[in-house]
């Protein structure tokens, strides 16, 4: 299990990367890094925020701090985990994105 810390928000909460994903106080919030030119709510964030460049789930980050969670995602993926358990769900992951991909909800 590969962690990362990344910062703590106001309110004292962790923000991790674990296993790939974006965690607040050690929940998966995402599992992706979204450029703020991409968001949708791109302009409220941008007011709120200033510095703001990308976004995973709740949480908005800088450029920098986004380096360091993408760096951490990456190093994640690199790493493979042959145990029965981790094969099973990342096979589920495919069958799940492949029917999402498919119009199956």
């Amino acid at each position: 299990m590969s962690t990362t810390f990344i910062r703590t928000t106001s309110d004292g909460r962790r923000i991790e990367v674990i296993d790939g994903k974006v965690c607040l106080d050690g929940r998966p919030e995402a599992s992706e890094l979204v450029s703020l030119d991409e968001h949708p709510n791109r302009q409220a964030i941008a007011r709120a925020v200033p510095g703001a460049t990308h976004v995973a789930g709740r949480l908005v980050f800088t450029l920098e701090e986004a380096h360091m969670v993408n760096d951490a995602m990456s190093e994640a993926k690199r790493e493979l985990d042959l145990s029965p358990v981790a094969i099973n769900r990342r096979l589920q992951e495919v069958m799940f994105h492949r029917a999402k991909m498919e119009g199956v909800e």
